[in-house]
């Protein structure tokens, strides 16, 4: 390798990894950039405000209506706020999925579908799967779809609301596992239903490196 190719090489991963931090920690500095500006304009609104200690801990905030069975399910999950709720099993990405993934989406990009190409021209050496087969597959890796385990007995109804953030750090190697942790961040409540706000981090077997993190919104109807 020559001295050109060296340094290129660790700007690549240098790159790489700045990508991955700013996509780790970039939820929870909005979350605190937001929850601090909704502070400082209370304050601003209500002098008194300024006699209370900012450090204490806010009381949840609960819309006016709201039914018996959101509110007992909010205050159930509300204590569970910042913390880690799943840690899911490893899952294998084989060239099978990755194919059959494109076939769906019509994506059949050579760096997906490819492998004796992708092995002398892509960067990773080998293909890769697409960041949305990643995704799509956070229902598998978060168990939220089993229905012998399921989360939220007391639900009448879950609909996916949809997705508040969502980037690909890294990319993943077709044969590799991957597996999701599961992390409470926020909860909407509404009069018969509750937003649960979750961040999910993809991780790599064998790889410090994230294949993906995402805030999810799922929807909790009762």
């Amino acid at each position: 390798m020559s001295v050109v190719e060296y340094f290129k090489e660790k700007e690549r991963v240098l790159q790489l990894k700045t990508v991955e931090i700013k996509a780790r920690f970039e939820p929870q500095l909005r979350n605190l950039s937001e929850k601090l500006s909704t502070t400082l304009t209370n304050t601003q609104n209500n002098p008194w405000i300024g006699k209370i200690n900012p450090f204490f801990e806010r009381e949840p905030a609960l819309p006016r209506s709201i039914s018996p069975e959101a509110q007992a399910f909010y205050n159930k999950w509300y204590q569970s706020l910042e913390e880690e709720t799943y840690t899911g099993e490893w899952y294998r990405i084989d060239q099978l999925c990755i194919d059959q993934f494109a076939s769906v989406t019509e994506d059949q990009q050579w760096i997906h579908t490819d492998p004796e190409r992708a092995a002398v021209e892509s960067p990773f050496g080998g293909t890769i799967a697409h960041g949305f087969l990643t995704l799509a597959l956070l229902p598998k890796l978060t168990d939220s779809v089993n229905p012998e385990n399921n989360l939220y007995p007391e639900a009448r109804m879950l609909v996916n609301y949809g997705l508040n953030r969502v980037r690909f750090p890294y990319p993943v190697k077709s044969g590799s596992e991957v597996r999701a942790r599961t992390k409470l961040v926020d909860l909407v409540p509404a009069k018969r239903s509750v937003d649960v706000v979750n961040e999910i981090s993809v991780e790599i077997n064998g790889s410090r490196r994230l294949a993906c993190v995402a805030e999810t919104v799922l929807r909790v109807y009762f």
